[in-house]
């Protein structure tokens, strides 16, 4: 452990401005979710009328999870806001986590430490004290602020230590990917698609009422600390235990491994490339083809849950009449599905936006990796090198947001006796997705090129435009605001009216984006950070 603590100003000094960009963003959303709960329910009678809507609605639980108290502003804040909070501090965490050991050890500086006075495991020591001090802020940051709303002084503490609970597990998963992989790339998209798993657990047991699928993921335990609803104090000790068993597991193969070895040896591949590699598309279709198939088949078990969930949300106007008197005037039960389609259509296209940022920054992973050098010192100019990355990139994302549609389409239509509409009613819907998802791409290159030290920034932009989508109603922003997030200008699909006009501006600002970021790396030098 020698050094360990001169590895955490380090990292500090590193992340002194992208942690703070983490860490009010979270506490900001919660805090004017709470405020805005207080706002618009209340009276007790709202509360609990949306409380019974929610308590009968499984695709409803699936989105965002039970409600426990809803007699209570905190009760619906923890309602509303815990699966929002712990998937941003998990995604938080893993990031950070990779960044200062699995990232440091690719590109060689971790070897470089190494060499001097310090321990072996002083640097996944330093990054697990880093993302763990981090989720502890959080976690007091929303305590205070939640009480300074005059919200129950054990709720809020619950509530906070929920959310630092669940981002302290997915530290121990994150330190746990950097000892298997090899790379940093691979690392985070093992630990994301684990923070995926645990997301589908949760929702499915919430939604089927299977308590036992819930408590299998982390997610699930913090909706099951049941802030302001009678406090389970010994889940947040599970969260805690969790996570230091997983980071106690990830101790034992750092001392038998090679320095920039992974768990999982790398396959050798053949001596002489095949004819398909004559290219750098070719190239790029081989580093990445991996990551995109894992993204089709997650988005569509996730299409196919959601979309078999659907109809539920139907159903809560069966016994309830005035409801379906107002609804009979916006179209029936079915105004309120298509409405329930379209946020998850949302949902999915924020979701693949990430796969359009990653799949962007690994030119980034390349560069850094001094794999880019070789293939660049070859017949191969620099713009056809990151153009070949950026139509995997821009190619993929409808690839893939195509697998959720059609599964949401086939489970829907199941559903409704309606397959071949309903696909495609939600492959449409998912194809809207498209430009928006392109800009979070277009800004990934743009940092890229101009200043690549910086290319964090693109997912910071990816969660405020999540933010913004997804609480920019109920903070009742002003319209500017939330139209600084490309998914704003998106139709709300099915159920709305198409405009192609703002599809087309968001792809025309997305290609720009692009297309400024591989002028500028032209004329930088290679590994200019």
């Amino acid at each position: 452990m020698t050094g360990t603590f001169a590895l955490v100003r380090l990292a500090l000094r590193r992340d002194r401005l992208l942690l703070p960009v983490w860490i009010m963003m979270i506490t900001g959303a919660i805090a004017a979710t709470a405020s805005a709960i207080g706002e618009l329910y209340p009276g007790m009678a709202q509360r609990v009328a949306l409380g019974v809507t929610i308590g009968s609605t499984p695709a409803l639980q699936a989105l965002t999870g039970p409600v426990f108290d809803a007699t209570s502003v905190g009760g619906l804040t923890a309602w509303r806001a815990t699966t929002l909070a712990t998937g941003l501090v998990g995604l938080m965490s893993i990031m950070v986590v990779t960044r200062h050991t699995r990232a440091e050890e690719e590109t060689g500086r971790a070897e470089l430490i190494g060499a001097c006075a310090v321990g072996r495991h002083a640097i996944p020591a330093a990054a697990v004290i880093v993302a763990g001090g981090a989720n502890l802020l959080i976690a007091f940051l929303l305590t205070v602020t939640l009480i300074g709303q005059g919200l129950p002084g054990s709720g809020a503490l619950g509530f906070g230590l929920a959310v630092g609970g669940t981002g302290w597990v997915f530290t121990g998963i994150a330190v746990v990917a950097a000892q298997v992989t090899e790379h940093a790339r691979t690392a985070n998209g093992l630990a994301i698609s684990v923070l995926g798993l645990a997301y589908l657990l949760r929702a499915s047991g919430d939604a089927a009422g299977v308590e036992t699928l819930a408590w299998l993921s982390p997610l699930g335990w913090a909706q099951r600390v049941r802030a302001f609803a009678g406090e389970r104090w010994w889940v947040v000790g599970l969260l805690a235990l969790t996570g230091l068993l997983l980071v106690g597991l990830a101790a034992l193969p750092a001392r038998r491994r090679d320095v920039g070895a992974g768990l999982l040896p790398p396959r050798l591949g053949p001596s002489d490339a095949a004819p398909s590699l004559a290219s750098a598309l070719a190239l790029a279709w081989r580093l990445q083809r991996g990551g995109l198939l894992g993204w089709m088949i997650g988005f569509a078990i996730g299409g196919a849950m959601f979309g078999s969930l659907a109809q539920s949300v139907g159903d809560i106007v069966n016994d309830n009449p005035q409801l379906a008197a107002i609804l009979e005037r916006i179209g029936g039960a079915g105004a309120l599905v298509d409405t329930f389609l379209a946020a998850v259509m949302g949902l999915l296209g924020l979701a693949v936006g990430g796969f359009a940022v990653q799949a962007t920054l690994r030119l980034q992973g390349e560069e850094a990796g001094i794999r880019a050098e070789p293939v660049l010192a070859a017949a191969v100019p620099r713009w056809r090198w990151t153009l070949s990355h950026l139509v995997i990139a821009l190619g993929g994302t409808p690839i893939i947001i195509t697998a959720g549609g059609l599964a949401a389409g086939l489970a829907h239509g199941v559903r409704t006796g309606e397959v071949g509409e309903q696909v495609l009613r939600l492959l449409g819907a998912a194809w809207v997705q498209v430009p928006a998802a392109w800009v979070p791409a277009g800004i990934a290159m743009l940092l890229f090129g101009l200043l690549p030290r910086l290319t964090a920034l693109a997912w910071a932009a990816l969660v405020a435009f999540a933010l913004l989508a997804q609480l920019g109603e109920l903070l009742q922003l002003d319209d500017w605001i939330r139209s600084l997030s490309p998914f704003a200008h998106l139709p709300q699909v099915p159920g709305g009216e198409v405009s192609a006009a703002p599809l087309l501006w968001l792809t025309a600002v997305a290609i720009a984006l692009a297309l400024v970021g591989v002028a500028a790396f032209q004329r930088r030098d290679l590994a200019g950070y």
